[in-house]
């Protein structure tokens, strides 16, 4: 392979990656606002679900606030890496918090888990 193949395929590898990050940052900000937004506006089902969990009504708009930020921060180059490393930690507690306090299904924190992580990683500063 020449030099000029080798930095033609790290291109396309890199805006690949690229266009990987940014559908994955617009997805999950839209999700995560969504989520964050039903909380702040303490739509039923999310006081009763903070309720079960017991720590009171305080965390769920420390959760929403978390979430609606980091979504925000999802959108800004500059912040999309710092907006998933603090869902990515919101989502690990979400997974813990069904495994062990209100049941039910851990997945769809399992898989905004995943893409949070995926997000951070293809964000990451530069070394």
């Amino acid at each position: 392979m020449t030099t000029t193949t080798t930095t033609t395929l790290t291109r396309t590898r890199a805006g690949a990656a690229m266009t990987i990050a940014w559908v994955l940052q617009i997805l999950s900000a839209a999700m995560f606002l969504f989520a964050g937004g039903s909380k702040l506006a303490g739509q039923q089902a999310m006081v009763d679900t903070f309720g079960q969990i017991g720590l009171g009504q305080w965390f769920r708009y420390l959760t929403g606030i978390i979430e609606v930020g980091s979504a925000v921060m999802l959108l800004v180059p500059s912040l999309a890496f710092f907006g998933a490393a603090a869902l990515f930690v919101t989502m690990i507690g979400a997974v813990i918090t069904h495994l062990f306090v209100v049941g039910g299904s851990p997945a769809p924190a399992a898989v905004l888990l995943v893409v949070t992580a995926t997000i951070a990683y293809l964000r990451r500063p530069a070394a």
